[in-house]
């Protein structure tokens, strides 16, 4: 579903200003292809399929580009289409929640995409999280930056992305910390399919994040149609910081792992407990069964049949077997 206002914000930027007004984003293409230094930003939520192919048809994207633009779930990736190029990353945002639960949503995902060409750049974003109002207002705080052209906003979003990356991973290793105290609690009250949550949840943050390794570093290659050699030290700082993402979602998937066969280990454990104590209870039962079934058969020759105490020593034989089973039980472990 589209947005009811998709335009965010449109905006011509003159050499890393702002200039005032919000044009229409035809007009304001059209103005930047008259001006030098000039490029236009338009920002969009979500769409929809008259809204994209306008604004197509404006900026001269092909008809695969806007077909791509208006889905989500795309996996990070930078392509170039002639002398437009396409920039995709996830957004991820963390779901507050007051404990976890199997259903739990603990890591919100979305996706922006970033069409940059000669005088203009186009954000199209899909999803809640991520959303790139403060990355419009803290640029245009940068105007020594921002002049560098529409790269300077891909390496801002690029910049926005990997911050909500390591913000969220912050809010996740909490959350592991909570579920490992409770894992090796004596009282062990971990539910494991609160551990299964937390596991889809992150493998999901996982497919967010690691993917963009590859389509950053590309852009920090020497080539004509990357990002101008002004901001290269700034993607490349952003490679930097994503690095330490990546290394902390890889961590907490190995962590989430140990944690996930620890409470394994101790449920076959529990288990094990479990059936030795049931197959000493049963133990203690058959003898009482064997007694009184071969008293039962009541042949004439048994031993103490016709004895007046007889049938108060056979209760008092099982009574001391089954207390004599329950000590050596109990003195063993298995009970």
């Amino acid at each position: 579903m589209s947005h009811p206002d998709a335009v965010v914000d449109c905006a011509v930027y003159l050499a890393g200003r702002r200039e005032p007004g919000r044009p229409h984003y035809a007009d304001a293409y059209a103005r930047s292809r008259r001006t030098r230094d000039a490029f236009v930003w338009l920002g969009l939520h979500e769409p929809g399929p008259a809204v994209m192919a306008a604004v197509g048809r404006t900026f001269g994207l092909d008809d695969l580009t806007v077909e791509q633009t208006l889905a989500d779930g795309h996996r990070p990736t930078v392509r170039r289409d002639g002398d437009v190029t396409l920039l995709v990353l996830r957004t991820a945002g963390y779901v507050e929640h007051a404990e976890l639960t199997d259903t739990s949503e603990v890591i919100d995902t979305g996706d922006v995409m970033v069409l940059l060409g000669d005088r203009f750049v186009i954000t199209v974003r899909h999803g809640a999280a991520g959303a790139l109002t403060s990355v419009r207002a803290g640029i245009e705080h940068r105007p020594a930056v921002l002049a560098e052209g529409p790269w300077a906003v891909a390496y801002a979003v690029c910049s926005r992305m990997v911050d909500l990356y390591l913000e969220v991973s912050g809010h996740v290793e909490r959350d592991l910390e909570r579920v490992e105290e409770t894992v090796f609690a004596r009282d062990r009250s971990a539910d494991i399919q609160h551990i299964y949550q937390l596991k889809r949840e992150v493998v999901e943050f996982k497919r967010a994040v690691l993917p963009l390794q590859a389509p950053l570093r590309s852009l920090l290659d020497q080539r004509p149609d990357n990002p101008p050699r002004g901001l290269r030290r700034w993607f490349a700082d952003v490679d930097s910081r994503l690095t330490r993402a990546v290394d902390r979602v890889a961590a907490y998937d190995d962590l989430l792992n140990s944690i996930l066969q620890s409470r394994l280990a101790q449920l076959a454990v529990d288990q094990n407990n479990d059936m030795r104590k049931i197959a000493a209870w049963a133990a203690i039962a058959a003898t009482q069964t064997g007694i009184a079934g071969i008293y039962g058969m009541n042949f004439a020759t048994m031993p103490e049949l016709g004895w007046r105490y007889g049938y108060p020593a056979v209760l008092g034989l099982m009574a001391l077997t089954a207390v004599t089973l329950h000590r050596l039980f109990r003195r063993s472990g298995w009970l």
